[in-house]
């Protein structure tokens, strides 16, 4: 009998040196979108998809982080005293009953591989998810839920992707699957050169992992850019358990970048009930300018 997944890992580490000088004080993953931060989001995917013990892989910055997710009993009551009801719920439930956060330090900045290894000790043995907040995916249900039902039917790991062009394969990892074998996946290379690629089938930042990639992190060692890298220990993995590709259904925003996180901006400011129809207004007043 296959066990649940219910630990969600959010390696929430890195310095977000792409968004400076935004996040010279604030972690890249408190970034909003419209009205919640990127963070936000990818917690509310993990308790979707059935997580309740929820880890966050931080650095010395990063407690914004930890106190976004805790309780302000003093901005409670004062939403309470001003009538404030409906923005008192959308604080009150960002952590629902029965959900658990954990913080762990990652001391040094090693890879990811490194982080999803130092989060061992609270996930166990156990099947994990792995989340990077930086990759927004817009997806009903969400990205994770739609791993775990894929998890659910045949074990193993799995690992969402993406088809990128070609030219773009230097900035992914590149999988190699096995379509007549459920897209299993046969080969997974760190970042290959496009004529190195064994395909355009690029990992992104959702991982569904057995316990088992805990042991392979330990001992491969520094890979590409002298850190241990996620991608080496899937790779380890390979040839004694089973992992999956898993093209989700859904829209993805590279937030990690500039572009992408104004083109998710703009989509989800679209769709929110409270600004879509006079953002789009807006909007085409802004092209009808040009």
């Amino acid at each position: 009998m296959k066990q649940a997944v219910r630990a969600a890992v959010f390696p929430v580490a890195g310095r977000g040196t792409r968004f400076l000088p935004a996040t010279k004080a604030s972690p890249k993953e408190m970034l909003p979108i419209v009205d919640k931060p990127l963070i936000q989001y990818a917690v509310e995917e993990a308790i979707e998809a059935g997580a309740t013990k929820l880890i966050f892989v931080t650095g010395s910055s990063k407690r914004a982080i930890e106190d976004h997710f805790d309780t302000d009993a003093e901005l409670e009551r004062a939403l309470t005293d001003a009538g404030k009801d409906e923005l008192l719920k959308s604080i009150q439930g960002i952590v629902p009953a029965g959900v658990s956060c954990i913080y762990i330090r990652q001391g040094e900045p090693l890879g990811l591989g490194h982080a999803v290894l130092c989060a061992r000790p609270a996930v166990g043995n156990e099947p994990f998810f792995v989340h990077l907040a930086d990759d927004l995916i817009a997806g009903n249900p969400g990205c994770l839920s739609q791993m775990a039902d894929e998890y659910s039917s045949h074990g193993g790991s799995v690992i969402a992707v993406e088809t990128v062009p070609r030219q773009s394969t230097s900035s992914y990892g590149i999988v190699a699957i096995d379509e007549k074998d459920g897209n299993r996946i046969t080969r997974i290379v760190e970042k290959p050169k496009p004529e190195d690629a064994p395909s355009n089938s690029a990992v992104v930042g959702r991982y569904l992992l057995s316990g088992d990639i805990f042991s392979k992190l330990e001992t491969i060692g520094q890979g590409a850019g002298g850190e241990i890298q996620l991608t080496d220990g899937i790779a380890a993995l390979l040839g004694e358990s089973p992992v999956y590709a898993h093209s989700f259904d859904g829209v993805r925003y590279d937030c990690g970048s500039k572009l992408g996180y104004l083109q998710a901006t703009v989509a989800y400011g679209l769709n929110h009930p409270a600004t879509g129809e006079r953002f789009r207004e807006h909007l085409q007043q802004v092209l009808a300018d040009q």
